[in-house]
């Protein structure tokens, strides 16, 4: 338990910045899923409008710290093969 004022202070900037935190990481998992769930239904116009709407969301994960700058770039990337390859497997 905290026993100065400045730990108190820190434990509750604690709880502040994760529920913050978890807030960002839900905003970038619901949006990957939104781009997969476009890429399943096949239509790649739409998929593509999806993946064009998450790079924003993914690469501001990235500023704020919740994701590093690798695991961002490697999602973008898989994401963005599996959108250009729905026309060509057809």
């Amino acid at each position: 338990m905290a026993q100065h004022k400045s730990a108190e202070k820190r434990n509750r900037q604690t709880v502040r910045r994760t529920e913050v935190n978890r807030a960002r990481v839900g905003q970038i998992r619901t949006i990957v899923k939104a781009v997969e769930t476009a890429i399943g239904t096949g239509d790649k116009t739409k998929a593509q409008a999806a993946l064009r709407a998450a790079q924003p969301v993914i690469m501001s994960g990235v500023s704020k710290g919740v994701l590093k700058k690798t695991s961002a770039s490697r999602k973008m990337s898989r994401l963005s093969a599996r959108v250009k390859a729905i026309g060509s497997t057809a």
